[in-house]
């Protein structure tokens, strides 16, 4: 097994239970054989070399990054191939300023109608090949049901439907399949998302749980998802 490396950066908003949800991710890269360091600082992003990494995962709502800070996570992947991955608003509400950091995750949230405790289902895109979801069925939780404005270059694997019955709201008028777990290419490197998270026991068990184990694998620098 080529080395594995990653980088866990947690911190934000307390109510996305974001030391949990972090830990999950180290228990996740562990057990694929990843070295993992957990940080609870932005800081990470520049005294750490992240182009000697595989993966960088996010797990930060609604903060604010530095120029530098950014630039550092952007350069990594784009100019060194390295990979992202990540979850709910720890990856895509992280920065609601920062445009580059949207740009590079692909998405960003705007609204989850009826808050948390929204029963919906999550229906893998059918047709689709590809080793996120290869094999997965559609499934149901009951969690906030994300809407984002997403980069239409996504690869979007995973979708929910809006709105949701008896979740009614001004998008009511504009039905839709929102994506939910989409990849992308930024510059060199790969980037992998899923819109589950918001607490840790969503994404801690069954399909969801998976999602993120293969999007981390897919994403990661020398790693190949078989």
């Amino acid at each position: 097994m080529a080395d594995r490396s990653a980088l866990v950066v947690w911190g934000g908003w307390d109510g996305h239970e974001p030391e949990q949800v972090a830990d999950l991710f180290r228990e996740i890269l562990e057990a694929e054989g990843f070295t993992v360091t957990v940080r609870d600082t932005l800081d990470a992003f520049l005294d750490t070399d992240l182009t000697q990494l595989s993966l960088i995962v996010p797990v930060w709502t609604m903060g604010e990054i530095s120029h530098d800070q950014c630039q550092a996570v952007v350069k990594a992947v784009a100019d060194h191939g390295v990979g992202m991955a990540g979850c709910h608003g720890g990856m895509c509400d992280s920065f609601r300023s920062n445009t580059d950091w949207q740009y590079m995750t692909g998405g960003q949230w705007v609204a989850h109608p009826g808050n948390d405790g929204v029963a919906y289902t999550v229906n893998i895109v059918p047709g689709t090949d590809h080793p996120i979801t290869r094999g997965l069925s559609d499934f149901e939780v009951v969690s906030e049901q994300y809407f984002l404005h997403t980069d239409p270059g996504n690869t979007v694997l995973a979708t929910t439907q809006f709105p949701h019955p008896g979740v009614e709201g001004p998008h009511t008028a504009n039905p839709c399949a929102m994506p939910q777990v989409w990849t992308k290419m930024f510059g060199a490197g790969r980037v992998s998302y899923s819109a589950l998270g918001h607490h840790r026991d969503v994404i801690e068990t069954g399909t969801a749980r998976e999602l993120l184990r293969r999007g981390c694998l897919w994403a990661a620098k020398g790693v190949r998802l078989d």
